[in-house]
């Protein structure tokens, strides 16, 4: 038995008539009846019963009519699902995590992709960079966001925005905090705090460069595991620190931000990285909104 077999039988049962379903299949009556009778000889009993109007289930034929529609539904329901697996439209899409992109940029993202592929289950891990990387390799995750991302042989990335860098002080009594907006040479007067404290090439690299590149080298007084750790130990007086603009939304008691003047210098990327080798539907739809989103931050 094959699925042409339930089709026939189906068009047959519904228009009990043999010529009419054989115009509704759009083949000649007498193949049509070859089928139906070779039908019956596999299942071992009669379906239909001949009558002057046409044909007539009988039991056995009434309680395969329903098994064939829903052998037939699964199979359309197998079909669409095969489909939108090939558009990337369905499936399951792993992602590491770890930063301040997870407070604004990344969000951002997965939202528009959910928005458009809302059958595809998106599952978070917090993975720092190393652990990213590690995992991408193992195939755990598809997909990696993260900050400062030195060429891998094996991994792809792609830029989705350059944020801008804002300074974070303690709104009580420092001298930046009634500035706006500082210029970035005002970091060789003050100790700071920067994070995080491994996966290099990092964020602290970053602001080192950045400061090199104005003629200076920055006095790091802390470096801490992450921005939270850093804002929170600025609003106790141990220094100042730069955050990216996701940061911003992190409202802590004592803290306040500052923007730069020299504002297109003072950004830092944040982008996602992916296997070279992958060319999986739901990663090519994903970096699609990837590109879009910065095409459109680009117009803004």
């Amino acid at each position: 038995m094959d699925l042409r077999h339930l089709k026939y039988f189906i068009a047959v049962a519904e228009e009990q008539n043999v010529g009419r379903a054989a115009l509704r299949l759009h083949i000649s009556q007498p193949p049509l009846t070859r089928q139906i009778h070779q039908l019956e000889e596999e299942l071992g009993v009669q379906l239909f019963i001949r009558t002057p109007r046409g044909v007539e289930l009988t039991q056995a034929g009434e309680l395969f009519l329903d098994e064939a529609r829903n052998i037939r539904s699964l199979v359309e329901q197998a079909v669409e699902r095969t489909k939108r697996a090939g558009q990337g439209k369905l499936g399951r899409l792993d992602i590491g995590i770890f930063g301040t992109g997870i407070l604004d940029v990344i969000p951002k993202l997965l939202q528009r992709f959910r928005d458009t592929h809302p059958d595809v289950k998106v599952v978070i891990h917090a993975l720092g960079k190393n652990g990213q990387i590690e995992a991408l390799r193992q195939k755990r995750i598809t997909i990696g966001f993260n900050r400062m991302l030195a060429p891998q042989p094996d991994l792809s990335s792609e830029l989705i925005a350059q944020e801008p860098l804002f300074l974070a002080v303690n709104a009580e009594g420092h001298p930046l905090s009634e500035q706006q907006p500082v210029s970035f040479m005002e970091l060789a007067k003050y100790p700071l705090v920067a994070f995080p404290a491994s996966g290099r090439p990092n964020f602290v690299d970053h602001i080192v460069e950045l400061c090199r590149a104005r003629g200076f080298t920055p006095e790091i007084s802390q470096i801490v595991g992450d921005a939270v750790t850093g804002l929170a130990l600025v609003a106790g007086g141990f220094g100042i620190t730069l955050v990216p603009k996701s940061a911003t939304t992190l409202k802590l008691p004592g803290i306040i931000y500052r923007p730069f003047m020299d504002a297109s210098f003072a950004t830092v990327d944040i982008s996602c990285i992916y296997r070279s080798e992958d060319q999986s539907p739901i990663l090519q739809a994903f970096l699609a909104v990837i590109r879009a989103f910065r095409e459109q931050q680009a117009e803004e």
